[in-house]
């Protein structure tokens, strides 16, 4: 239950304690006199959208707390647990905004999030504005709110993860089977190209010593000659037989030299060791440049094929062994496509099948609630004098099947016997949709404990006996708790246990709003006033006093 709210330089309100009390609060105030600001310093404080704009001129901030008692078992304590704060008899929020819409939040003196305010709110208060009925007359809203009545959180959970799964596995299949159709499209390409490759088989690293030996070999006649030139110089007819016969010569005399030709053989021993060496390599040579020219041609042929494929698909000479890899597996995804396919399809199968009984028990348990909401609707609405009015809850096909189920959800209602149903903004008056959203608010909300109920100004449209029907049924639905109610009905004022009068002060430099509790006196002139305008009469208080009795 709301205890108080302490409201510091909000909009036209500079400073501004109040405390509520159980049962049904009523405001009262002429319009513009700042009731709807209280709400949104509630909502505020509630972790709802905050705006720079609700800082009052000449104000660097706003700040607004809120204190509710939290008897054991309430909802919040969940709400707090989960968020690491230790729940107390009395839960504290504070927050506040800053002129350049910066906004800081705490609970019980504890640092938080605005989306830990937003949980805590969903506990603690309910909310109905000024323009909660376009909510009612949009038929897209229908379906949650009667979702919301037959409380299938956790079926809609499990429900919108079938969804995912199912779009994910329609999704991988879609892929699969555009992949396979842009292979099937390239077929003949595919394996006319790995074809040619797998023919060639090219080598990497191949192409630069294909380049190599052909240069070699074009330039192979020039060379060969001087290296021939080169074997005859080193060979029996050159180097090699002029040193032999030196050496033969000198040996011929060493004997009678006495020693002095030993060093000049060594040596010339050591050139004919060289000259063995450079013969072998002049002659290994020679045999690597011993080619004929069928064997030219051989290297030029592979040595332009391996060129022209490289062109053909645009990469390096080197890269087309990984390319002709790659072409084999888009040749695979056609090859194992029938199987993958197979197993994707099947994979759709199973998850649309857990979709559709998730949907189809979503469907039983909406057409269940929708029979309850409906019986509902019709106790709710009796004691507020639209006892003729019959109000149905329609299920039909959804448009296309997501993550909510497969079902359309449409409230109709038929205001006078006989009268065909109809959407409500084209059937239900403006007084008649405020009964119908009072009706539903209250069905929809019965089970939740705890709460708040805050109506602001839900008897627009409505007066007389029927204003008189919205109020007790306000009262009656206090009784076992706390609802606040913003009215300008006389007749609702009437039926509060306590009421505040919402005021506006204008001075020449600044406006403010104050609030004041009213005693009986005050509360029969203000009730008066409802009644009979800006003069009140003795008639007005009389009727005033009549409406408090009653």
């Amino acid at each position: 239950m709301l205890r108080g709210l302490d409201i510091r330089d909000m909009l036209i309100i500079d400073r501004l304690e109040l405390n509520f009390q159980p049962g049904l609060n009523v405001l009262t105030g002429e319009t513009g006199a700042g009731k709807s600001i209280l709400l949104d310093a509630l909502g505020f404080v509630l972790g709802w959208r905050g705006r720079a704009e609700l800082v009052r001129q000449g104000a660097d901030q706003g700040e607004v707390t809120a204190w509710f008692d939290l008897p054991q078992g309430h909802p919040a304590i969940a709400v707090l647990e989960e968020a690491g704060i230790a729940a107390k008899d009395e839960l504290i929020l504070r927050r506040i905004n800053t002129r350049d819409g910066r906004k800081t939040a705490w609970v019980n003196d504890r640092r938080v999030s605005g989306e830990v305010l937003r949980s805590l709110s969903e506990t603690l208060v309910e909310l109905h504005g000024q323009h909660d009925d376009r909510g009612l007359l949009n038929p897209r809203g229908h379906r949650q709110m009667l979702d919301s009545f037959a409380d299938l959180d956790s079926l809609l959970s499990k429900t919108r993860t079938h969804w995912r799964a199912l779009v994910a596995a329609q999704k991988e299949l879609g892929a699969a089977e555009a992949r396979i159709a842009e292979a099937r499209a390239e077929e003949d390409f595919l394996r006319h190209a790995v074809s040619e490759l797998d023919a060639l088989a090219p080598e990497v690293g191949e192409e630069a010593m294909l380049d190599t030996q052909r240069r070699l070999m074009q330039a192979a006649e020039k060379i060969r000659a001087d290296i021939a030139k080169a074997a005859d110089a080193l060979g029996l007819q050159g180097a090699e037989g002029m040193v032999g016969d030196a050496s033969r010569w000198l040996q011929g005399v060493a004997g009678d030299a006495e020693g002095r030709l030993d060093e000049p053989l060594g040596a010339l021993e050591r050139v004919l060791l060289g000259l063995d060496d450079a013969q072998r390599g002049v002659a290994d040579c020679l045999d690597a440049l011993s080619f004929n020219t069928s064997e030219l041609e051989e290297v030029e042929e592979r040595l332009f094929a391996i060129r022209g494929l490289a062109r053909k698909h645009n990469v390096l000479p080197d890269d087309l062994r990984d390319f002709a890899d790659g072409l084999r597996a888009r040749l695979g995804v056609l090859d194992d496509g029938a199987r993958d396919l197979a197993e994707l399809s099947e994979a759709v199968a199973k998850a649309q099948g857990d979709f559709d009984a998730k949907a189809m028990e979503l469907r039983r348990k909406r057409g269940a609630a929708a029979k309850k909401l409906d019986a509902a609707m019709a106790k709710e609405l009796a004691p507020l004098k639209m006892e003729r009015a019959v109000f149905a809850t329609l299920l039909s096909d959804a448009e296309q099947a997501g993550p909510d189920g497969i079902d359309g959800v449409a409230f109709t209602v038929s205001t006078n016997p006989g009268a065909p149903a109809g959407p409500l903004n084209k059937i239900a008056s403006g007084g008649e949709l405020s009964r119908f959203l009072l009706a539903l608010k209250v069905c929809l909300t019965e089970a939740t404990e705890g709460l708040t109920m805050i109506f602001d100004e839900i008897d627009r449209g409505v007066g007389g006996a029927t204003a008189d029907a919205v109020g007790r049924r306000l009262a009656e639905l206090a009784s076992g708790g706390q609802v606040l109610v913003v009215t300008h009905s006389p007749q609702v004022a009437a039926l509060g246990g306590h009421h505040w009068r919402v005021e506006k002060q204008q001075t020449k430099d600044e406006t403010r709003s104050t609030v004041v509790a009213l005693d009986e006196a005050a509360r029969v002139d203000e009730i008066a006033r409802m009644l009979s305008g800006d003069t009140v009469t003795e008639a007005a208080r009389d009727a005033a006093r009549a409406l408090i009795k009653t």
